[in-house]
């Protein structure tokens, strides 16, 4: 007759996602329900964190096993100790509480796949003499919450593509591309805009994948797998046009956040747009993108998508002016796809304050350089009535204009006051006359009278050639 009844275990959930972090406490039960009493040689649950990869490489005739192994953390909660006195359970139902926190710090998250896998259990081990022992496992779905610099996670990102025609065409191709922003959680939507200029004799059809890299390390070799987790395809692009491409993609809601700190496996994720042209190489545009906690995401943005974070760019060279891309497409990609706004489109504005005292163009010095000059001293400005700040609205009460300041000249020197050095006056210079000048006044000297105006304007003789 066997002496258990059943065994199991429960716990305790710590949010609506049933998912686990750094610095969750796991609490449970255990029931134990015995139709006899039983001795046993220990009873404990424990908890533990692992990351195992494995694969194979064949090369001729031999075949070659690449494997790694990390533990994180091995805890455990002891209920009848080995070395415990009393070992007998009586017979009946028995609940029994147990506490366990994950350790603070850095922990990947939970993920299985075809070569490797990360796991974290939760284990009830019950051991008996002579008999089999029994054990109850829970595994816990960790979502990691360290992401370097979360504060990234809300930055718009901005690519641009160019693509110059090969031999059997002709003209060029561009594309631009915007996301809303670089960090999502599972069941978010991925909102982008593309904007193309097909200025091309070829065909071409835009195209939007996200796709999820795998990276597993393991005695200095990797091994490398790419799944798309979602790919849409948009209408085909004739010779010679113009168009704003638009794409929604839904995270699914069991996709596995991204892994970036785990020395022996990588998981990562990126967007890629895409003009496929025939027989051609496709310009792409490549954004990374970060899934994780939605907390994370959640803290960021309180008033809204975009947050309140300034924006940066991101998904490889921008070879364009983006600021007349972004007026042509009109609204952000989350404002096209039913969001709220996200400002800052071209990335931080930066405030132009004063000049430092000092700063003069290119050069500039330090006024300490010449304090043993004495300073210039001049008569203050005269205070002029203040109006209040120009850019608030006007207050209803008029002020008059402010009266001219009378002119008040400069007070002259005194008559005794002498320069010193006194200031050399002007050499004179004689000019020589070129020609001889006359002292005498012949005509005063003369008792004829002057000549006459006929006399020395005589008339031209009259022409009497027509007179007959």
């Amino acid at each position: 007759m066997p002496s258990i009844q059943s065994f199991t275990m429960t716990c305790e959930e710590v949010n609506d996602y049933g998912t686990f972090s750094e610095g969750d406490t796991v609490r449970g039960k255990v029931t134990l329900a015995l139709l006899k009493e039983t001795k046993v040689d220990s009873f404990f649950v424990k908890m533990k964190g692992d990351a195992n990869v494995r694969w194979t490489r064949k090369s001729g005739d031999k075949t070659y096993t690449y494997s790694a192994h990390r533990r994180y953390f091995k805890l455990r909660h002891s209920i009848i100790d080995e070395e415990s006195p009393d070992k007998v359970i009586r017979q009946g139902t028995h609940v029994y509480e147990f506490c366990l926190t994950i350790p603070p710090g850095s922990l990947p998250s939970t993920y299985r796949g075809s070569h490797g896998k990360i796991i974290y259990m939760v284990e009830a081990k019950l051991s008996r003499s002579w008999k089999m022992t029994r054990t109850l496992e829970r595994e816990l779905k960790l979502v990691s919450k360290a992401i370097p610099n979360p504060q990234s996670l809300m930055s718009r990102q901005v690519g641009s593509t160019d693509k110059e025609m090969g031999f059997f065409s002709k003209g060029n191709v561009h594309m631009d591309v915007i996301l809303d922003r670089q960090g999502y959680t599972p069941g978010d939507t991925v909102a982008v805009v593309a904007k193309i200029n097909n200025a091309s004799s070829r065909d071409m059809a835009p195209k939007f994948s996200l796709i999820q890299d795998v990276v597993y390390r393991a005695q200095g070799h990797t091994k490398h797998e790419t799944n798309v987790i979602y790919k849409q395809v948009d209408e085909l692009m004739r010779p010679n046009t113009e168009k704003t491409a638009k794409c929604a993609i839904k995270i699914p809601h069991d996709v596995v956040p991204t892994i970036n700190n785990c020395e022996i496996l990588l998981l990562e994720y990126h967007l890629k747009v895409y003009l496929d042209i025939s027989f051609s190489s496709d310009p792409v545009v490549l954004f990374p993108v970060t899934i994780c906690h939605p907390e994370l995401i959640s803290n960021l943005h309180p008033g809204g998508p975009g947050g309140p974070y300034p924006s940066t760019n991101f998904g490889g060279p921008v070879n364009s002016n983006f600021s007349s891309f972004a007026m042509a497409t009109g609204p952000s990609p989350t404002e096209a796809f039913g969001g709220s706004p996200i400002h800052n489109v071209h990335g931080p504005t930066v405030a132009m304050g004063t000049q430092p005292y000092g700063y003069y163009g290119a050069h500039s010095y330090s006024p300490a350089q010449y304090s043993a000059q004495p300073a210039y001293q001049r008569n203050p400005a005269p205070e002029l009535p203040s109006y209040g700040d120009p850019y608030t609205a006007p207050s209803s009460t008029l002020h008059p204009p402010p009266s001219v300041p009378g002119y008040h000249p400069p007070p002259t020197a005194p008559e005794s006051a002498t320069l010193s050095p006194p200031i050399p006056s002007a050499p004179s210079y004689n000019f020589q006359p070129s020609v001889a000048l006359m002292d005498t006044n012949f005509l005063s000297q003369m008792d004829e009278p002057p000549p006459s105006y006929s006399l020395l304007f005589p008339e031209p003789a009259s022409d009497n050639s027509n007179a007959n």
